[in-house]
């Protein structure tokens, strides 16, 4: 699961992944690694870990990681091909969600491609280039299934009025994830489809340092304009938080932070954010070796849980032995949580929540 991050030339969107890429993590011993120049996994910051982390004191910590991609700028013409149109595309519709970035900055030192800022522009520049190549793609799909529906087959048809709407909401400029489709046809004949303009989006507003904490004006006028996307809207001053991960201690970042007006990065919340947009969960296991968050997506069973430390876990699978994560903090150790007897046995059918510290017990 890996999220792309996408915008105009010259927006930031470089600067954002470099900064992702260096952001260390509170107790600086988490790395970053690249997969291919423009691939990051990126730590997913928990404070629930670093608590683990203080009560069972392990060898190593693991955190839960997230992907992000650095997908060139787009412009005018992409889905015609226009600059690296194709390979633009082409990148973004290899991945779950869309980290939207938009300038919300005025400085006259970096040029913007259309002249001046309008973060409004911005994101309709790009959404058209999406809906357009989104279009090309229900156009496609729309013959196949006329030729159906006109036979009289009753599925065809239901699938012909799906694709209409969604052909009608992109030509109004509408994305295909803010066209109102019911849960069980979206599921059947829009998921299907990747669509580009359905995969979750969050809106990163490029700040300069005096907008980090309150945003601005630029932000305001982007909040009411997708106010409809059910989207979130992330406010980031990208040069400064890359000036901070360029400081050497926890002690020197958390004082410039504090002098910003700031609990924590703004990039912190980003990769959660951008981890929460993937629809994914975190479980944890806490031993003397190591402690380490595993990633799952919401709404996955013990066996499936289990299946992502091994595939054997999943195969064998007999029980899972669950603590809350609010009992372990309580209780202060496993031994505690038992004696208590809030240690939770669970079966297949159990779907795991998040924080859950979990044991399996598994015979292959």
């Amino acid at each position: 699961m890996k999220a792309g991050i996408v915008g105009l030339p010259n927006v930031g969107k470089s600067t954002l992944f470099n900064c992702l890429s260096n952001a260390k993590a509170q107790s600086a011993n988490f790395p970053f690694c690249t997969i291919e120049p423009n691939i990051g996994v990126v730590n997913v910051p928990d404070t629930r870990l670093e608590k683990l982390e203080e009560l069972v004191n392990p060898e190593k910590v693991i955190p839960a990681t997230v992907e992000i991609v650095d997908i060139a700028g787009l412009v005018k013409g992409a889905s015609k091909g226009e600059g690296l149109g194709n390979q633009f595309l082409g990148n973004i519709r290899e991945t779950d969600a869309i980290l939207h970035v938009l300038r919300c900055f005025d400085n006259d030192n970096i040029v913007h491609v259309d002249g001046n800022v309008n973060p409004i522009r911005d994101k309709e520049t790009i959404d058209m280039e999406l809906q357009l190549k989104d279009l090309e793609t229900v156009d496609k799909k729309l013959d196949k299934v006329k030729r159906a529906a006109k036979t009289g087959n009753k599925e065809a048809q239901k699938e012909e009025a799906v694709l209409l709407a969604i052909k009608s909401g992109l030509e109004a400029g509408t994305s295909v994830r803010a066209v109102t489709i019911n849960k069980e046809d979206r599921l059947d004949y829009v998921t299907p489809l990747q669509f580009i303009t359905d995969k979750p989006v969050m809106y990163v507003c490029n700040v300069d340092e005096d907008a980090a904490v309150n945003g601005n004006a630029y932000v305001n006028k982007v909040k009411e304009a997708v106010k409809n996307e059910n989207a979130e809207v992330v406010v980031l001053a990208v040069g400064t938080e890359a000036d901070i991960t360029e400081l050497e201690t926890y002690e020197e970042r958390q004082m410039f932070l504090e002098d910003l007006g700031l609990v924590e990065p703004g990039s912190a919340k980003l990769i959660r954010g951008a981890y929460k947009l993937l629809n994914l969960e975190t479980y944890f296991t806490a031993g003397e070796k190591e402690v380490r968050a595993w990633t799952i997506p919401v709404g996955a069973t013990a066996p499936q849980a289990a299946g992502v430390i091994h595939t054997d876990f999943e195969k064998g699978f007999i029980r899972a032995e669950v603590i809350a994560y609010e009992d372990y903090v309580t209780f202060g150790s496993e031994a505690k949580v038992k004696e208590a007897g809030k240690m939770r046995v669970e079966g297949k059918e159990y779907v795991v929540k998040d924080g859950d510290v979990m044991h399996f017990r598994f015979n292959v």
